[in-house]
């Protein structure tokens, strides 16, 4: 599970929204797809978010039809491993199952969050106290972990952890409306993900794979994590590669 922090920004930009910015290569973090924005307080907003109207039309063509869809594993985790790429659009040959696994440690680890600490002091050498609260604020730690299971092109059977934070939001948003039964909640976010994402008919699911930046380093097994689900309307067309 990634440590997760956020700035106070929901209200300010949304999912889907074009947004312009100075950007430059992150300093720690060599993946080609990562770089970070040199002034927050300089992004523009440009628009408003891109609808899901009309199947999705208007963003399959500013974003998924701009990139591949993979559904070979194996070539993916090799350009990983040759740090090619370290995120991608994927969509699973056959889908097996969706897993909720409780954490056995609902809080965050001490080390993790002493290392928060010093981040956050650090940036108080540059910013005001209230600055730095608002861009760092620890988001509270999820009590359960939800996979995907699937099965690729090529034969491979991976069960893939969630990072996306809409999961999350969705989890806490079920449990307040279930004031607080958790056994009521795992099971809301169940169907939204599994019977109305992958069963449902009129829907098309693909995923967004991210690697972490620890097991992109390490070259390990299988470097990705779910960090974005894409339930597409109507039937699956894969771009040619």
């Amino acid at each position: 599970m990634q440590f997760q922090v956020t700035g106070d920004n929901d209200s300010k930009y949304k999912k889907y929204q074009w947004i312009e910015a100075e950007l430059e290569n992150a300093p720690t973090d060599k993946r080609p797809e990562t770089y970070r924005v040199k002034n927050r307080d300089e992004i523009k907003l440009i628009g408003d978010p891109i609808p899901t109207g009309g199947d999705w039309s208007q963003r399959r063509k500013h974003f998924i039809d701009k990139v591949p869809i993979h559904t070979d594993l194996s070539k993916l985790i090799e350009a990983a491993h040759k740090n090619e790429l370290s995120l991608a659009i994927f969509k699973p040959s056959k889908w097996l199952k969706f897993d909720i696994e409780a954490e056995k440690n609902r809080e965050w680890d001490s080390k993790k969050l002493d290392k928060l600490e010093a981040d956050r002091q650090q940036l108080d050498l540059f910013k005001d106290e209230a600055k730095v609260q608002e861009d760092f604020k620890v988001v509270k730690k999820l009590p359960y972990k939800f996979r995907y299971q699937f099965e690729t092109e090529d034969g491979k059977t991976p069960r893939l952890l969630i990072e996306d934070w809409e999961i999350g939001a969705l989890y806490w948003n079920c449990l307040r409306n279930a004031n607080g039964d958790e056994k009521v909640a795992v099971e809301k976010v169940k169907q939204k993900y599994w019977d109305e994402f992958v069963n449902k008919a009129s829907l098309n699911t693909h995923l967004i794979l991210g690697t972490t930046l620890e097991h992109h380093n390490k070259k390990a097994p299988n470097p990705f994590v779910i960090i974005g689900v894409l339930p597409l309307p109507g039937a699956y067309q894969p771009t040619l590669l």
